[in-house]
């Protein structure tokens, strides 16, 4: 098997809307079939012009495009934007049902997803020590996504559309996507759950091809993923699930007992304390959802494939959190510099393409010289972040230093409900 190498690679992207799925065929000479692995498969918001059953669409094109066989699915992390078209249902008729169809023979997930973490796991379940609840923050965090998104619907028409539209699009993507994550567990013969130097699993169905994982790192190797303490996570993180009670219990009110007056009935010299209250708390609710999103986002796995001399590099959504246990490392810092196609991370937003990253990269080059970097994104404007405050996806910044630098391609250039892929071949 070591001396069986890939001639080339098909890299497909998918327009899924806000989301990612990467479809990677290994292309092999002689006896050896095509090896294809699946990058994630989600979406959290689709334009309208991609038509019905987009996600159902994608998955019979993948299912096409492999022949019926998928020989690895990574699921980068759980946040609904790349693996909800794992999801099932009843009938078997769903994209997830699809792609299981496809029988895959490995999956791999990062560390926090094991089955069987411990609610106090630093690591997997191989060596699991320390009093960080870690992993059970992450399963509440659902809870807490769920209470949020029920007090926004509340609350809809004094949060305003703005800052309605904003809750919801990010309490939706944090949402625990169950009937995907257990379809994940279901498929495969081999499951791994990787940390930052972990062996991928690949190395049996990918010949020739080395991937190094780095990241996310454990928490044994890096604190700074818990990015979502306030002063104590777990302090922080209970308090918020205590709050779910006054929010989807059967009766929400803090003081059940107390005379209450309807929005429009409120005494006059009240309504501008009335108003400045929901305005207070509609920001306390984005700033608590953001920190949701954000801690996900760092339990994302980043892989680097290798392969006739090339590199390939797939971040999924992590962000400076999670790169910088990598990136502090001279010998990552080197074996990055050579990287030839990068998946651009989180569809493009600021803080998930280190600036030590980016500047890293050797290959970047403003003359269109046939060698220089090329760069992919799967994104969808105007569903995350504003421009206003220069937080929009993908960030304007960064496009256009991806369009001046590299050989730049996004899933934006997909038109058309049937134009649902971008082919690009990668000769080794």
């Amino acid at each position: 098997m070591a001396s069986i190498k890939p001639a080339s690679l098909t890299l497909r992207s998918y327009k899924v809307g806000f989301g990612d799925c990467f479809l990677l065929t290994f292309h092999y000479k002689g006896k050896t079939h095509d090896r294809h692995v699946l990058i994630d498969f989600g979406s959290t918001g689709q334009a309208k012009s991609s038509g019905e059953n987009l996600m159902f669409r994608v998955a019979q094109d993948i299912r096409k495009q492999t022949g019926g066989k998928l020989h690895a699915i990574v699921a980068t992390h759980r946040h609904k934007d790349h693996i909800s078209g794992f999801a099932t249902n009843k009938n078997q008729t769903a994209s997830g049902d699809v792609i299981a169809s496809c029988n895959p023979d490995v999956i791999i997930q990062p560390w926090t997803e094991h089955p069987e973490a411990k609610v106090n796991a630093q690591q997997a379940p191989s060596n699991i020590t320390g009093k960080q609840s870690f992993v059970a923050s992450l399963t509440n965090m659902h809870q807490i996504s769920k209470a949020i998104l029920i007090e926004a619907e509340r609350r809809k028409s004094a949060l305003g559309q703005t800052l309605y539209r904003e809750l919801s699009f990010i309490g939706d993507d944090n949402l625990s996507n169950l009937s995907a994550v257990e379809n994940l567990l279901r498929m495969g013969k081999r499951h791994c759950y990787l940390n930052y130097g972990s062996r991928s699993g690949l190395e049996s169905v990918l010949p020739g091809v080395k991937t190094t994982v780095l990241g996310p790192p454990s928490l044994k190797q890096s604190k700074e993923i818990k990015v979502q303490r306030s002063k104590d996570e777990d302090e922080f993180w209970q308090f918020q699930a205590m709050a779910n009670q006054f929010v989807i219990g059967r009766n929400p009110k803090v003081f059940p007992k107390a005379t209450t007056y309807s929005p429009t009935g409120a005494p006059p010299f009240t309504r501008w304390f009335i108003k400045r209250m929901r305005s207070i708390r509609g920001a306390q609710l984005l700033s608590i959802v953001r920190a949701l999103d954000k801690v996900m986002n760092n339990t994302s796995l980043i892989l680097l494939f290798e392969a006739g001399g090339k590199k390939l590099l797939f971040p999924g959504d992590a962000q400076i959190e999670n790169w910088s246990y990598a990136l502090s490392k001279p010998a990552i810092k080197r074996l990055l510099a050579g990287v030839d196609v990068y998946k651009v991370g989180h569809h493009g937003s600021r803080n998930a393409t280190p600036k030590t990253l980016w500047n890293g990269f050797k290959k970047r080059s403003p003359k269109k010289n046939g060698k220089r970097l090329e760069t992919f994104v799967s994104t969808m404007p105007g569903k995350h972040g504003k421009a206003a405050s220069k937080t929009e996806v993908p960030i304007k910044t960064l496009v256009d230093a991806l369009d001046k630098e590299s050989d730049y391609y996004t899933t934006q250039d997909l038109k058309g409900k049937n134009n649902i892929r971008l082919d690009h071949t990668i000769k080794f």
